[in-house]
Formats: structure tokens, sequence, C-alpha cells
């Protein structure tokens, strides 16, 4: 049990994960501190989707009519040659917007900054500091002691981890980061870029070639486009935060391909977005240690390829901040429902659509070209209610409780 009603919580991490809980706990009177290393909002990033549960959250905590003013209008995936011929389209309407293109598309950095509209609005007690990061931490069965890089130490009822996959926090608290991640066989990545004169207002535009795969997403500003590469690669320790090596290894499997990929890696050269990261599967067994709770990708992340990181972000943080809402004076309480409420949805939104990235970008040409017959098919009339059921998303059925 807790020593006070009214306690004191610490969030690390000022992504979506980190501001939703940040904004619910604010709005049930709950004193938060949040910590963000940059020492800004981080712009821009990659369009996340909201379907099922995580809709019907942003609903009930009023994301939605800031959503809809910057929401990217997606009007579906279309999938080309290396000659730029298309082979087969998936249209928003193909799947009742739950599909591989969702109803719901937002840029990551104008979603957050919609949940930080919102947390300017709450008069409630908070404490958000940026270029900021915890240092050390110590714990007992009342609260944690929580020392920082600016030299700050205070002690808190409990730390909320959302500092994403390669969590700083995790690691400190849990253990070593190979107890809990899982390399998926590839890597992603993403930047800005602008958008081709010949580019097809709202599609995102994709083209595979053996091991790989290159695209054109739309932006909400219809100069701008955000270029994803996805690489059929084994773990690489060299790559690691090495954007120079990163980059080359990118060029060294676009090489000769066709479409848009030299336009692409052109802008590649200058981006000044650029994002690289491994395809990581994260499974901690117990969310909670003592009075350090995981959410977000620290605590459960199924990769891009899964489709649903975001969609985990807002409901576990919706479940967390509404468990610890219902008894502030228990937070052991709290984090045991928490575990046992999101632990049904997180199951099934971790699994990966088609087999997973050996049967997204096969090595060989011929691989390549059956799955463009594959997707040929797929997409066909008489094949469509059987793609349905295979996009079909794991989560619909999840009842999200109410608060």
């Amino acid at each position: 049990m807790n020593t006070t009603s009214t306690p004191k919580i610490l969030v690390v991490g000022g992504g979506i994960a980190g501001n939703t809980v940040a904004l619910q706990l604010l709005r049930a009177g709950i004193a938060t501190t949040v910590v963000e290393r940059a020492t800004t909002p981080r712009p821009g990033g990659q369009a996340v989707d909201l379907r099922t549960a995580s809709k019907e959250a942003a609903e009930r905590m009023g994301l939605l009519p800031g959503i809809g003013k910057l929401r990217v209008h997606e009007q579906g995936w279309a999938y080309v040659t290396e000659e730029g011929k298309t082979y087969a389209r998936i249209d928003v309407d193909m799947f009742d917007g739950e599909g591989p293109a969702a109803e719901i598309e937002i840029a990551r950095g104008d979603l957050n900054q919609v949940l930080l509209d919102l947390i300017a609005e709450v008069d409630g007690p908070l404490d958000y500091r940026y270029g900021d990061w915890i240092e050390h931490l110590t714990q007992d069965a009342t609260g944690a002691e929580v020392t920082f890089a600016s030299g700050r130490t205070e002690r808190y009822d409990l730390v909320i981890a959302a500092d994403g996959v390669h969590s700083a926090t995790r690691r400190l608290v849990f253990g070593p980061d190979e107890q809990f991640v899982t390399h998926l066989g590839g890597y992603m990545a993403f930047f800005t870029m602008p958008t081709p004169a010949d580019t097809e207002d709202g599609w995102l535009t994709g083209c595979s070639i053996p091991s790989a795969s290159f695209a054109i997403r739309p932006d909400r500003d219809p100069a701008t486009s955000k270029a994803i590469i996805t690489l059929r690669q084994d773990y690489d320790p060299a790559l690691r935060r090495d954007p120079a090596a990163q980059q080359a290894r990118i060029r060294e499997m676009l090489d000769g391909a066709g479409w848009k990929a030299p336009l692409i890696l052109d802008a590649m050269a200058g981006s000044d977005d650029f994002y690289f990261d491994q395809l990581a599967r994260i499974d901690v067994p117990r969310l909670s240690s003592g009075r350090v709770t995981l959410l977000g990708d620290a605590g459960y992340c199924g990769s891009p390829l899964s489709g649903m990181g975001t969609a985990m972000a807002i409901v576990g943080a919706y479940l967390l901040a509404g468990e610890i809402a219902a008894t502030p004076g228990d937070l052991d309480g709290a984090q045991a429902r928490y575990q046992e409420l999101v632990t049904p949805f997180l199951d099934k939104a971790k699994e990966l659509p088609g087999g997973g990235i050996k049967m997204m970008l096969p090595t060989t040409r011929f691989g390549a070209a059956m799955a463009r017959v594959n997707w040929r098919l797929m997409t066909s009339k008489a094949m469509l209610p059987l793609t349905k059921k295979l996009f079909a998303p794991g989560t619909a059925d999840y009842v999200l409780p109410t608060y």
C-alpha cells in the first residue's frame, strides 16, 4: 500500500506513451513529473495510425478533434515494379479502415503535439523538464529515489518508464537488453524528402527488390513526403548509432534498384531527420519491478512490422493511468491490474501479419516476383474476403475498460 493517497509520479520519456499517461494522471489531479532527454519536442516522424481499442481510447480522452486537424489523408497503398508499373492496390475502404492503410493516420510528432496541447490545458500539478534523464535509481517498498543528469535527486511513489525500445530505465531496473530484445531479421529507415513531381496524391507507393523495399508516403504538407526503407539484414552491432554506416548499408542494398531509388538516396544524403533502427520485439514478462513500471515500447514493442506500436502505447497508458487514478493509495494493486488488463491486448497486438520479414522480403529475384504475384491475387476481387480475414486486427474484440 501507499503511504499517501496523493502520490507523486515520475514519467520518463515525453513521447506518445509518456504524454498520454501524463495527460490522464494530471486530469485525475495526480502530481506528475515528466523528463524527456531531448531538449525540445520532436516534430515530424513517420505516420502512425489508430484503430480498434486505441481509437476508442483516443476518443474517450478527447484526442480526435486535434488529430482531425493534423491527420494525413492517406487513400491507400500502391505496389509498383522497378519500372514503376502498378501491380496491386489496397485502398482504405477495402478493409473498412482497419487494414494496412488505416482510416486515421497522423505523423508521430503531430500526435505528440496534440497530447502536449491537451496537457497545457490541464490546470494540474505538472513539472515538465526537457534535456534531463535518469542517471541512478534506488527503491524500497514505498517508492524510488531518483538522481537525474541535471544533478537533482528526488523521491517518487512510482516511476513510469516510457523511454522507448532502447529504454535506459529498463536497463537500470530490469537488466540488460539481451534479456528482452529479439531481433526480427531487419532494419528500417525513415526520413523526409521532397515529394516527386509524378507522385499520386494520397497514396503510399512502394517497390520491393530482393532483401529490401523502399516506399514514399504522403505527408500532411503536399510538398514533402516520407521515405520508408526496409532491409532484410541480420543484427549488426556496427550499425548502432552510426548514421554514416547505416546510410552506406542502405546505398549498398539499393544499388541499381529502379523506380524512385535514386531520388530517395539523393534525399537521404541531405536529410535532417534521418532515423534508422533495428526491427526488434520487446517482451518483458513482468511490467513492474517494485515501484518502476514499463509503458509502451520500453515494455512491449512488436516492431513497426506489427503496425500496432502507437496502439499499444495509447491503450497501455490509458489503462495504467486509469488504474492509478482508481486507487491512488494502492499503487502496487494498480500496477498488478494494469499488467492483467493490458496483457491480452499485447498478446494480439504484437503478432506480425503475413509471416514477418521473411515473407515480406524474399532474398531472390524469383521470390520477389512470386511475392508480386501473391499481392495481385490477395487484392483481387475473388480473394478479397480471405485477405480481409488475414488482415483483420486481432485486437478487434478487446473490451476497453471504462474509467
